[in-house]
């Protein structure tokens, strides 16, 4: 069996995940070609974080199975996903700006925060679903250490503003979950996923 799926995100980390488990991903752009798909990212007013991720990577597989039927392309599975960083109730989006970055990683030090990364698979008539959670812990942050991070450039196009795989990986004290997951894409629920729509990534 073909091991190739369409990948509805423009995110390299992804890419890099699934590669790493032998899959051929394929890219497809949901705002950049016909017929053109927004998916509004906006958190609903009261949303619960869990709920949140959950909705957005089952918008985007769903807007991804659109995509697919309206260019008659091949039919592939559509993997979606979506993270978000939770820590006293809130969600943490990607940083707007080098000051809610610092004010992120503030935040963090020290503590534990909470990572979410929901995947949905479309393929058929089948939407399927599932959301890790991590538990990530940072050591102690100095501001040289923040500002040279911010200043890195790192922390802008990603969800809480850091990348585990990145320089952020020396902030981590203790993770207790999906490395993965924390990277963008949990790589154990992915492939129960796509064996449950009967496509075999081995």
């Amino acid at each position: 069996m073909p091991r190739q799926l369409y990948l509805a995100s423009q995110s390299p980390r992804r890419l890099e995940l699934l590669r790493q488990v032998g899959l051929r991903p394929t890219v497809l752009p949901l705002r950049h070609a016909p017929p053109r798909a927004e998916v509004d990212e906006a958190p609903l007013a009261g949303e619960r974080a869990w709920d949140y991720v959950s909705r957005l990577a089952r918008m985007k597989a769903a807007t991804g199975r659109a995509a697919v039927q309206a260019r008659r392309l091949l039919d592939w599975p559509i993997l979606a996903a979506d993270t978000t960083v939770t820590l006293d109730g809130d969600i943490l989006g990607k940083p707007r700006d080098a000051a809610e970055a610092a004010a992120m990683l503030r935040r963090y030090a020290g503590r534990s925060h909470t990572v979410l990364t929901a995947v949905a698979v479309a393929h058929g008539d089948a939407l399927l679903e599932a959301v890790s959670e991590s538990t990530v812990t940072f050591g102690a942050l100095s501001e040289p250490d923040i500002t040279a991070y911010v200043a890195s450039g790192e922390p802008f196009d990603k969800a809480g503003g850091y990348g585990i795989q990145g320089r952020a990986a020396a902030f981590v004290a203790h993770l207790s979950g999906s490395y993965s997951g924390v990277m963008g894409l949990p790589l154990h629920e992915t492939v129960e996923l796509l064996k449950r729509v009967g496509f075999n990534p081995f």
